[in-house]
């Protein structure tokens, strides 16, 4: 890495020992672990947007299922 494609970020202590207890192995780079974690963000926005769709198909689904008039006539019998 060169100089032009690194900047240094302040951040507290208690940040970095957070990091460090997180690192896959013990030489990872601060660089290589905020990139793991920036990675486990996106497919979790993934997998979240993915369940929120999921969720208003099934609403809907269940709504025509629950809303008919064959259920309705069966239960004012």
């Amino acid at each position: 890495m060169t100089d032009d494609d690194s900047t240094t970020i302040q951040i507290k202590k208690s940040l970095v020992k957070e990091l460090k207890n997180i690192r896959k192995y013990p030489r990872e780079t601060y660089n290589e672990t905020i990139s793991n974690l920036i990675k486990t963000a996106k497919e979790s926005k993934k997998r979240r947007h993915y369940d929120e769709f999921l969720h208003k198909i099934q609403q809907a689904k269940m709504k025509e299922l629950w809303d008919n008039e064959e259920d309705e006539a069966s239960e004012n019998a």
